[in-house]
């Protein structure tokens, strides 16, 4: 029975979603309709005390604290400084500007824990950039769409957190289970720029090469970054500071950079504060909606018998795995990152309990599948915000053939993932 009962919930998320109704508002609506059929009417008695809790979990008070943090750096400039810095350094590598796209995605993912922020920022400083020179449009837009991805792996990532939220699992340990993962995927997309851009005929795409002097006095610029990085991870792997309060140490640091670049004025201050009222309040009530839902799934035991189902069905749990990896990939079509992990994660948490893996890991596996959504079309958020950034309003194909490259190589990292789980697992063992 509460096989039949997610069939026709996820089937009516589904539905709804594709009328145009918000996720949140889907949510709740199916679990608050859910819980009435099975409950009746007293089951309305008991969202209040959900709710509340939600708004009042200090762990969730990190994501607009992390948000405001990358606003902080975009709108200071340091964002567009970055780039410029590592461009100094990796220009002479085969697919020159390229490469910085990259690295300047992930340095800023370590900053701001957002995928579209990520992609979004580094797009307006590289296009045109990058256009000026004469770079190809599709994989120039393929490496900003696919750097972008970086900002929900690498930690501090918002969606860890939340995540976290929802399975109860260690924020710092799934900070920590991120970082090996983030870099390694970071390097093989700066792998496959390289062996595809080497030859004669691809050398234009190479910068000129700026003297030593010149890239010391420009590494000036990647301080910051790496201080706000060093701040937050290190305050929380230290215990000097929870999640939420390392957020915050972050947003100070922040601050006091801004305020030495001489870009902390009130208008900035209230551009970031606005953006991040919009972005946090968009994520707040989406998870609130989401625990509606979780409610209702607890209520009716349909986590415990999803998870005798499961069992019931003799799967190992590499089986069970590259099924989500297939089911991650359809859903990616069709839904965004935040939409399907929490409408999954209460159902494929416990399964995955169930068959003996990793909480820790299984939050790193789940978040690269969703960011695999983020650079599938039709629905990849990333494809959109590239395509909405680039100066020239040419075709959206360009963006999906230079992005479906790197689509592929992280579906080849989840499979390596499930076969060397220790990539994820170690560095949160060592710091254990």
């Amino acid at each position: 029975m509460s096989v039949v009962f997610v069939l026709i919930a996820f089937v009516a998320m589904i539905l709804l979603m594709l009328a145009g109704l918000p996720i949140a508002v889907v949510m709740a609506v199916v679990g608050i309709i859910g819980g009435v059929l099975a409950y009746g009417i007293p089951f309305l008695d008991s969202i209040s005390p959900v709710v509340w809790g939600v708004q009042n979990d200090n762990l969730l008070t990190s994501i607009p604290l992390f948000v405001l943090l990358g606003e902080i750096l975009l709108r200071a400039g340091i964002a567009d400084r970055m780039y410029l810095a590592l461009s100094a350094w990796m220009g002479r590598l085969p697919g020159g500007l390229l490469h910085s796209n990259i690295a300047t995605c992930a340095l800023f993912a370590a900053t701001s824990g957002s995928s579209v922020a990520t992609a979004a920022t580094v797009g307006t400083v590289a296009l045109p950039s990058l256009q000026a020179r004469g770079y190809a449009v599709a994989p120039s837009l393929g490496t900003l769409a696919a750097g972008g991805t970086l900002g929900i792996l690498i930690p501090p990532s918002v969606n860890l957190i939340i995540y976290g939220s929802l399975t109860n699992t260690s924020i710092g340990q799934l900070f920590m289970g991120g970082i090996v993962p983030g870099l390694l995927l970071s390097g093989l997309f700066m792998l496959f720029i390289a062996l595809t851009h080497c030859g004669a005929e691809k050398a234009a795409m190479r910068e000129a090469n700026v003297p030593l002097a010149l890239k010391l006095r420009a590494s000036v610029h990647l301080i910051a970054p790496v201080v706000i990085f060093g701040v937050v991870m290190g305050s929380i792997y230290t215990g000097l500071a929870t999640t939420t309060e390392s957020a915050a140490l972050g947003v100070m640091v922040a601050l006091g950079f801004a305020a030495s670049a001489r870009a902390l004025n009130w208008p900035t201050l209230r551009t970031c504060f606005i953006q991040t009222a919009r972005v946090s309040g968009m994520i707040l009530l989406i998870i609130t909606s989401a625990f509606i839902l979780n409610l209702t799934i607890s209520l009716t035991g349909v986590a415990e018998d999803m998870s005798a189902w499961v069992n019931s069905l003799g799967l190992s749990a590499t089986a069970f795995l590259l099924v989500l990896v297939v089911f991650y990939l359809v859903l990616g079509m069709f839904m965004d990152v935040l939409s399907m992990q929490v409408a999954t994660i209460p159902i494929t948490f416990p399964m995955a309990i169930a068959l003996g893996i990793d909480p820790v890991w299984f939050g790193i596996f789940v978040v690269l599948m969703c960011e695999l959504g983020l650079i599938t079309p039709p629905v990849g958020m990333n494809l959109f915000v590239v395509h909405g950034i680039r100066p020239d309003k040419g075709n959206m194909t360009d963006v999906i053939r230079g992005a479906l490259p790197y689509a592929a190589i992280m579906m080849v990292f989840s499979l390596l993932l499930i076969a060397m789980p220790d990539i994820v697992t170690w560095l949160p063992g060592k710091a254990a």
